[in-house]
C-alpha cells in the first residue's frame, strides 16, 4: 500500500518510516514530487491544519495521503507556541531559534511551573474524500539546558519526568512508542489493521 506523507521534513519522515516498519506500507514524502503546491497552514487547530494538508496533497498526487500537524503547548504561556511551533521565531526560524525564543519567554518561570505537552493530529485522507483522524498528547516539562542529540524541534528541552530524560535523549525505539506522534501512529496502525482484516 502506497501512502504519500505530506511533508518534506527529513526528521519527521525518518521517524514515521521507522514507526511504519513491518506494516507493508510504502511511504513516500513530498521530496519525491516537483511543483508541490504551497500550503498555508492557517487553521486554528492542529487537526484543521493536518486535514487541509492531507486534502490538498491528495488532490495534487491523486494518492492516499497521511498528514500530521503537531507542536508544543506550554501551559504557562497560554498554549504557546501551539500551531506556530515550527515558525515560532519567524518563518525561516531554525529549531535553535525557536528553542531560544521559548527559553527567553520562560526565563523567570520556576521549573515546576513549566508544564507542557506535545500534540499530534494525524489524518489519513483517501482519494474518494473519506478520511480518518487520530490525535494524541505527550506531557512533559521545559528545561533550560539542551540535552540529547536525537529527535528534532523542541526535543532537547522537553523533559519527560517518568523517563528522567528529554525527548532528544530517548532512543528512537522508545520515543516512537511513547511520543505524541508515536501514540497517534499506534491508533492509526490499529485502525489500519482492523480495516485490512475486514
Amino acid at each position: 500500500m502506497k501512502i504519500v506523507f505530506a511533508s518534506s521534513n527529513e526528521g519527521k519522515v525518518k521517524e514515521i518510516k521507522e514507526m511504519l516498519e513491518g506494516t507493508g506500507i510504502e511511504l513516500v514524502s513530498l521530496k519525491d514530487y516537483t511543483d508541490v503546491p504551497e500550503i498555508v497552514e492557517n487553521g486554528n487547530t492542529f487537526l484543521e491544519n493536518a486535514l487541509k494538508k492531507a486534502k490538498i496533497i491528495s488532490g495534487f498526487t491523486n494518492e492516499t495521503v497521511l498528514a500530521d500537524d503537531s507542536g508544543l503547548k506550554v501551559d504557562i504561556l497560554g498554549g504557546e507556541p501551539g500551531i506556530y511551533s515550527a515558525r515560532y521565531a519567524g518563518e525561516k526560524a531554525t529549531d535553535e531559534d525557536n528553542i531560544d525564543l521559548l527559553l527567553a519567554k520562560l526565563k523567570n518561570i520556576p521549573q515546576g511551573k513549566r508544564t507542557a505537552f506535545f500534540c499530534c493530529a494525524l489524518v489519513l485522507y483517501r482519494t474518494d474524500g473519506s478520511f480518518d483522524c487520530f490525535e494524541s498528547k505527550w506531557k512533559g516539562l521545559i528545561i533550560d539546558d539542551r540535552r540529547g542529540d536525537n529527535g528534532f524541534g523542541y526535543d532537547p528541552v522537553f523533559f519527560v519526568p517518568e523517563l528522567k530524560r528529554t525527548a532528544a535523549q530517548l532512543p528512537p525505539e522508545i520515543k516512537n512508542k511513547v511520543s505524541h506522534r508515536g501514540q497517534a501512529f499506534t491508533q492509526f496502525k490499529k485502525a489500519l489493521g482492523e480495516k485490512l482484516k475486514n
